[in-house]
């Protein structure tokens, strides 16, 4: 599979939906984490990230002009100890409440599908870092609709130990554009974690995508060796 920069790879496209990137630093030292938003209707562009304990969580700008707030307001990133849960819906929940019950990350997907906006049965994409005895592994998931048709839910999980510094993956929801828009295809993309501090990358990534959909970043760093994390949020819709 082919490795693109950052820039390449959200230039490829002006609507990914929701995209989430896990890797890990090129030193070694860092998990990165990177969830983003991005939005076509008012409704969905009326959204902000705001900071919630260990996590974020989504919240209406403007209460005002919120309309729906079903799939629109959710928790995208949990902690639960050594783990570090990130999704773009309320599956996050989900995961946290079922792994708290001995479940594991695919084990809790089965209780879910894709998302009930018909007739684009938008893709749930999640991921999950784990941090094991100085070193990280993680997993990304994707459930969605068999080839648009919403009777039929394919589930995929990816697992990945080990992983390479310098190296991340990144999944989103759509693969171009389209009506409906067409769910994502195939394994998460390779792509390269630049040796960057972050408020760099997270500048980085929030320059390269399209500015007139994204909504909100949130890009995580967590040390390996200790779980000590720092984080950024950047909100098209700043306060």
């Amino acid at each position: 599979m082919i490795t693109k920069t950052i820039a390449e790879e959200l230039n490829s496209m002006d609507y990914h939906g929701r995209g989430i990137l896990i890797g890990k630093s090129p030193c070694g030292k860092k998990a990165v984490i990177a969830y983003f938003i991005m939005g076509r209707s008012e409704n969905s562009r009326n959204r902000v990230f705001v900071e919630d304990g260990e996590g974020i969580r989504t919240q209406a700008f403007d209460p005002s002009k919120m309309t729906d707030p079903h799939l629109i307001i959710y928790a995208p990133v949990r902690v639960m100890g050594s783990k570090t849960i990130v999704t773009n819906g309320d599956q996050t929940d989900t995961i946290y409440d079922l792994m708290d019950k001995q479940q594991t990350f695919e084990q809790s997907l089965r209780t879910r599908e894709f998302e009930d906006d018909a007739p684009n049965y938008t893709p749930r994409i999640s991921g999950i870092v784990h941090l094991d005895d100085g070193d990280m592994n993680f997993a990304m998931s994707i459930l969605k609709s068999a080839d648009g048709d919403g009777s039929s839910c394919q589930r995929y999980t990816f697992a990945y130990s080990n992983p390479i510094a310098g190296k991340g993956k990144f999944i989103h929801t759509y693969s171009g554009a389209g009506e409906p828009l067409p769910s994502f295809e195939g394994e998460p993309k390779n792509v390269e974690i630049p040796c960057m501090p972050i408020d760099d990358l997270t500048k980085h990534i929030w320059d390269n995508l399209n500015a007139d959909n994204k909504v909100s970043l949130f890009v995580r760093y967590i040390d390996i060796e200790t779980g000590k994390y720092e984080s950024r949020i950047v909100n098209k819709n700043a306060s």
